[in-house]
């Protein structure tokens, strides 16, 4: 019983921080949508155990423990899928503003260079 309270409490602060804005957030409706319901399946799996092996009977998987790790398999997968495409997307970004920095650099040398080099009047 006190193992159930632990779980309860614990997925709901871990959703409940998982769901806040982070900023910079594109999708945080579906995002908190996608939380709130695996923090209800959550709570009902802790509180009701039978229910999760019920589901997993009618879904044709033997236990509700396999239902739960396959769960958490395709879970990772779509992470690890995500976080590729956003780590991708920031490498590109990254290197964009790598090459304005070089070539504001660049411009900024090149105006200092021209100003010192100015043929100079000569009264000799």
């Amino acid at each position: 019983m006190w193992i159930q309270i632990i779980l309860v409490i614990a997925v709901v602060v871990i959703g409940l921080a998982l769901a806040r804005p982070s900023g910079g957030d594109n999708h945080l409706a579906l995002r908190r949508l996608f939380m709130v319901g695996f923090i209800v399946i959550a709570v009902v799996s802790i509180l009701f155990p039978q229910w999760l092996s019920w589901v997993a009977k009618l879904v044709g998987v033997g236990r509700g423990t396999d239902l739960l790790l396959y769960a958490l398999v395709l879970a990772f997968l779509i992470y690890v899928s995500t976080a590729y495409r956003r780590n991708v997307q920031l490498n590109r970004k990254l290197t964009a503003l790598a090459r304005e920095l070089a070539l504001a650099e660049a411009r900024v040398e090149d105006a200092a260079a021209s100003t010192t080099n100015t043929p100079k009047d000569s009264t000799d």
